[in-house]
């Protein structure tokens, strides 16, 4: 089990930056576990389906075409957390963003159904 609580969302102005954190708990989250975990960031604008943003394993990354350059995911074993710096930002970034975690493989991935668990997700609203 992995618990994930997202934190650092807010309203900004286009360019603007903002720092979403996402801390896991959890037996498949203690000691070493964490590191070992697939991690990646979601997004859900309204009315629209959950999207795939970036997402993390220990020997790489990956993101999405409409991200990639302005958006940088990262983690911190130690803390058990992972971030998603996001600069530049654009009014089209405006969404739910959700963190998710999985423990069944470690190849990235870009699927929803690649991922086990979720958090409940943070709002961030760009305004122009």
């Amino acid at each position: 089990q992995v618990q994930l609580v997202e934190s650092g969302g807010g309203t900004v102005q286009t360019g603007a930056s903002l720092r979403l954190s996402c801390a896991a708990s959890g037996a498949a989250a203690s000691g070493d576990s964490f590191g070992r975990l697939k991690m990646g960031w979601f997004r859900q604008a309204p009315g629209k389906e959950r999207e795939f943003v970036a997402a993390m394993v220990w020997d790489g990354s990956t993101y999405s075409d409409s991200v990639r350059g302005r958006f940088t995911i990262s983690k911190d074993n130690a803390e058990k957390s992972v971030y998603l710096q996001m600069d530049s930002l654009k009014p089209e970034d405006t969404a739910v963003y959700y963190c998710a975690a999985d423990t069944r493989t470690s190849l990235l991935a870009h699927s929803r159904e690649d991922y086990e668990y979720w958090g409940q997700g943070i709002q961030v609203i760009v305004s122009s």
